[in-house]
């Protein structure tokens, strides 16, 4: 199965399936070199790529110039693919718990078109085994063909980080697995196509998947535990920022900030671990510690702030606080797994009026995923304004541009600490 020459002289075809903030990215760069068909289940969002608009406002329409690729919801357009990617959300429910079925429905799509000599690798973060033990049976049902007689998988985990311009799909070293040593190479070889970092063969499926896992939830761990230490700080009256500046002049020191972990990412990978592990009947103390800190910083947030407006003079009921920012990170406009939902919801509860505005976000999208709306700006004057994200445009703010938004003895508050030094009169706190 030499598939990588034929991908090559464009005699195979290699099909992305799941065109969100990782799938689309690199159908994309792919069909700079290669045939591609970008295949995603809403017809709507497929439409918008056609007309080169990302769904997701990552690109541009410029990123779409010169790509050899076909847009489709339409099974019947992978029938001559070769070479299949996977690369749908692997998410958690209500319960914290994995939620597969995303996987498991892309596995069945590609079963089904699924013939002798293909290639799947998957790309969606998922615990170790998934791969083999999830979606490969469903291949093999739907195709009626044997894994690895018939056709090969391999694993190569996505390393897309929403809103950076710098560390792209090309720059970021890429994993890469197969099934047996022959699909391994030609699969790292295909991805070296596209990434011009260079490719680190893994040994196995199983090492690639919890090389991938592991990397989200060493940064869950350590972000949790600055955290935590953002708190004991606060009850000390140190200011945390100059704790870490202070330490991080040690060479070994790892510089981690206290914040909200939140996205798809940091704040769902780590459940996909601690499920496989309880299913081995192992408890993960430290990891599952981590997750729950950083679950509540955002209603630790939201106490905080009320607990400083009523120790500056004003009930809560009668109190207005206007948030700014709602995504789960600066300058993107994804609010999936969003903390910042968090916060809100913890001031409400002490029945205060709460604003929020984000010159990213959809309000839309929001009242259909949290029941809040956005207010087009703000209005009036305002008992605390909490910055919760680090969007561009709100850098650049200046004290006299909180001052004109707040009441008298009005509190701001600076999630990320982007204005530290920077405020000099007005109440402000920070984590």
């Amino acid at each position: 199965m030499k598939i990588y020459q034929n991908l090559v002289e464009k005699k195979d075809t290699l099909a992305v399936i799941g065109l969100g903030y990782v799938g689309l990215p690199i159908a994309l760069e792919f069909a700079k070199k290669i045939k591609v068909v970008g295949f995603d289940i809403n017809p709507d969002r497929v439409r918008m790529m056609q007309n080169h608009v990302d769904p997701s406002n990552e690109l541009t329409s410029s990123d779409f110039e010169g790509c050899d690729i076909t847009f489709t919801s339409n099974l019947e357009d992978l029938g001559n693919v070769k070479f299949f990617v996977v690369a749908v959300p692997t998410p958690i429910d209500s319960s914290k718990e994995p939620n597969i079925r995303p996987l498991i429905s892309a596995s069945e799509t590609v079963g089904k078109v699924l013939k002798k000599g293909d290639y799947v690798v998957y790309e969606s973060t998922v615990y170790p085994g998934c791969t083999e033990e999830d979606c490969i049976p469903v291949l093999e049902n739907l195709s009626g063909l044997k894994f690895k007689e018939d056709f090969k998988v391999g694993y190569s985990p996505e390393r897309i980080n929403p809103g950076d311009k710098v560390n792209t799909l090309s720059s970021i070293i890429k994993v890469s697995s197969g099934c047996d040593k022959e699909s391994a190479e030609e699969i790292a070889k295909v991805y070296e196509l596209v990434v011009s970092a260079g490719v680190h063969r893994a040994s196995s499926i199983k090492v690639a998947e919890a090389a991938k896992i592991i990397e989200n939830t060493q940064r869950d761990v350590n972000i949790a535990l600055i955290n935590e230490l953002s708190m004991i700080f606060n009850k000390m009256n140190i200011n945390t920022y100059e704790v870490l500046e202070a330490a991080g002049t040690k060479w070994n020191f790892l510089k981690f900030s206290p914040g909200l972990v939140g996205g798809h990412c940091i704040g769902v990978d780590p459940y996909y671990l601690t499920h496989k592990a309880k299913e081995l009947g192992f408890h993960a103390q430290i990891i599952n510690s981590g997750r729950a800190m950083n679950d509540a910083m955002g209603a630790y947030v939201g106490r905080t702030v009320a607990k400083k407006v009523i120790a500056a003079g004003t009930p809560m009921k009668e109190a207005r606080v206007l948030v700014m920012g709602a995504t789960f990170k600066e300058d993107v406009s994804d609010i999936r797994n969003s903390k910042v939902v968090d916060v809100i919801n913890e001031l409400k509860s002490f029945s205060c009026h709460v604003e929020v505005v984000d010159p990213h976000a959809d309000s839309d999208e929001l009242f259909d995923e949290y029941g809040f709306e956005l207010v087009e700006k703000s209005n009036g004057k305002y008992h605390a304004v909490v910055v919760a994200v680090n969007h561009q445009e709100y850098v650049g703010l200046s004290e006299d541009d909180f001052r004109g938004l707040m009441s008298e003895n009005g509190l701001l508050v600076d999630v990320k600490g982007i204005y530290r030094n920077r405020i000099k009169k007005l109440n402000y706190w920070t984590l």
